[in-house]
């Protein structure tokens, strides 16, 4: 019976003093924690989709993306098709020429709207959309003259959120003027715009000069309809982001706004001047401009997240070395309670970050868990100099993970050497530790 009872207190002495156990146990509890770091990305990604939802709102009531195209015209006429019975069938269909020069001339009002805590960017743009047709090249699509509904042509403008038009159109076409009407006859180009009917000629050049008065939100964009196009804006907002297949040729950003020009060959593009049906695949080549905010709190937020398992692991391993080299015994719970700590700070970052910018959201958040694990240490060790190290160790990781946050382009490459730096400086610490004179003592 004496012999079990030894057995079994020596068995109970290892398991507390071990320290490979130890380490396992540590290992265990980083693992739980990746349970609430997880939850902590997915509550992220709900407020990022609440913003986008509140944002979506207000555009839907003012004006949406826009992609402006055209113009086109169109010309209706028949054609014969064989259907899956083998029965000859006459059909409407319809040809599309597209302009031999596009210029479209603009500029960008852009302000904000709030829906609670957030905001969305929106514009109102004045453009003038001006050019010519050449003589339609209706031979290239194989199509006999007299098959073309030249009565019945129309010309057709793209824009996809009509809520957006603010004042009527009216078009100067080779010095008469027609009234655009909503809608389109044929979906085959544009899903949604405007038009009206103008009878033409196979051999005459056509002028066209008209301004558009659209309302939309966030971002702008044009089709290359033009064998040349060409497309100047200028808009007082400091933050774009060119968008799209192409980017300015010239462009000039300062903190007061941003001015760019477009030149697009149709060469660049993979669709010719002229076709029948839907031979332009939605919106092919387009390219224009995007009203980005300064900051985005949740990409930053987000991207500060990934780091939470890093950030554990190292103040568990700080906490570790702490209690095997000073012989500071600390309990699992303890380990949990700094690692929820830890976990909390990225909840106070997010919750903070939606009020205020995220800088000071970073600096706050950081001081409080900073004062709140600081003053948990000491109480555990009650030792200065230990609490004072352990105070010094976290301020290092929160400055070195808010400078990689800062460092977009190189934040791979520094946060490399970082953790390299760490490990080195580990290694060199503990390059003189016997580990096995620790269970030995412990026996």
């Amino acid at each position: 019976m004496e012999k079990s009872t030894s057995i079994i207190d020596r068995l109970n002495s290892w398991s507390r003093n071990s320290v490979t156990l130890k380490l396992i146990a540590v290992g265990f509890l980083i693992l739980i924690l990746l349970i609430p770091s997880g939850m902590i990305s997915s509550l992220i990604s709900e407020r990022e989709n609440l913003r986008d939802e509140a944002t979506a709102e207000v555009s839907s009531k003012w004006g949406g993306s826009q992609t402006i195209g055209g113009p086109v015209i169109t010309i209706p006429y028949y054609e014969t098709i064989k259907t899956e019975e083998g029965k000859l069938e006459t059909v409407l269909s319809y040809a599309h020429f597209l302009p031999d020069s596009l210029h479209i001339t603009g500029q960008l009002k852009p302000e904000k709207r709030y829906r609670g805590i957030y905001v969305a960017v929106l514009y109102n743009s004045k453009l003038n959309v001006s050019g010519n047709f050449a003589p339609l090249n209706y031979e290239a699509l194989s199509i006999s003259r007299d098959r073309l509904r030249m009565q019945d042509a129309f010309i057709s403008f793209g824009i996809p959120d009509m809520k957006g038009v603010r004042e009527k159109i009216t078009a100067d076409i080779s010095g008469r003027k027609y009234d655009f009407n909503p809608g389109i006859e044929s979906s085959d180009i544009f899903e949604s715009g405007v038009s009206f009917p103008l009878g033409i000629s196979d051999s005459e050049k056509i002028n066209f000069n008209f301004t558009v008065d659209l309302n939309g939100s966030t971002d702008i964009n044009f089709l290359p309809f033009g064998k040349e196009t060409v497309v100047e804006l200028k808009s007082a907002w400091g933050n774009p982001s060119f968008t799209g297949e192409f980017l300015p040729d010239d462009r000039k950003v300062e903190e007061n706004g941003f001015q760019a020009k477009w030149r697009v060959l149709h060469l660049n593009r993979n669709y010719p001047q002229q076709g029948t049906g839907n031979y332009i695949a939605g919106n092919s080549g387009s390219f224009g401009v995007k009203l980005m905010l300064p900051v985005d709190e949740y990409q930053k937020t987000n991207r500060s997240a990934k780091y939470c398992v890093m950030f554990i692991f190292l103040t568990f391993l700080t906490f570790f070395f702490v209690e095997v080299l000073n012989k500071k015994r600390i309990h699992a719970i303890q380990y949990l309670l700094v690692g929820f700590a830890i976990t909390l700070f990225y909840i106070l970052l997010l919750s903070l970050s939606e009020h205020i910018s995220f800088n000071v959201s970073y600096l706050i958040a950081a001081s409080i868990i900073l004062v709140l694990v600081t003053l948990y240490a000491k109480a555990i060790f009650r030792s200065n100099l230990l609490t004072g190290l352990t105070f010094g160790v976290l301020t290092i990781l929160y400055t070195f993970f808010y400078s990689l946050l800062q460092l977009q382009d190189y934040a791979l490459l520094m946060g490399s050497f970082g953790l390299l730096l760490i490990l080195a400086v580990i290694m060199y610490l503990t390059r003189k530790i016997d580990w096995y004179s620790f269970n030995s003592d412990s026996e």
